[in-house]
């Protein structure tokens, strides 16, 4: 396997992350800011304490803005794109979202939701969107390394397409990676 390294920068940093952490697809955000995988409306609120992983830019809410928490199935959007059948796999859950277009991640974030010590799991899928395995993680100082150690780990076999990183507390989707 071999991954490409993907450098990002920002003013005051450099990451370069093994695998790309993928944001929800603009075209799945535009969706549900109307109605989302539960086929509840989106109802906006303005954020008034912050902290909350927003999965559109890949970054925390700041106090002030607007978001919603919707109701997403991340399998299934990626089973209708790749024709995947995941049957009883399929789960959604609840995740935050700006209310309106934010133009999604900015360059030199890393990977996401990345607090050293917070508990991950990290969901192996297969090709037909099934689970082939996982790995809890406790994310080390510093997260990047422990991050692209453990997606090389679920990579080396060839049968994980991708893997979702959730929350343990809460088991709310984080972010994907593909295989490379």
């Amino acid at each position: 396997m071999n991954a490409t390294p993907t450098t990002t920068t920002s003013p005051t940093t450099t990451t370069t992350t093994t695998y790309a952490p993928l944001p929800i697809t603009p075209t799945a955000l535009a969706q549900l800011r109307t109605t989302d995988d539960a086929a509840r409306p989106c109802t906006p609120y303005v954020d008034t304490e912050g902290g909350d992983p927003l999965r559109c830019c890949l970054r925390p809410t700041a106090p002030g803005e607007r978001v919603a928490l919707v109701s997403y199935a991340p399998l299934r959007r990626w089973a209708a794109e790749t024709g995947a059948t995941p049957g009883a796999y399929d789960e959604q859950g609840p995740v935050f979202i700006h209310a309106q277009d934010c133009g999604g991640p900015t360059p030199g974030q890393g990977y996401p939701f990345a607090r050293p010590g917070a508990l991950r799991t990290l969901r192996r899928y297969n090709a037909e969107g099934h689970i082939v395995g996982g790995r809890l993680m406790e994310i080390p100082d510093p997260a990047t390394e422990g991050f692209d150690a453990a997606f090389a780990e679920a990579f080396a076999d060839p049968d994980v397409a991708l893997v979702h990183v959730r929350a343990v507390e809460y088991g709310c989707f984080h972010f994907e990676v593909r295989r490379p």
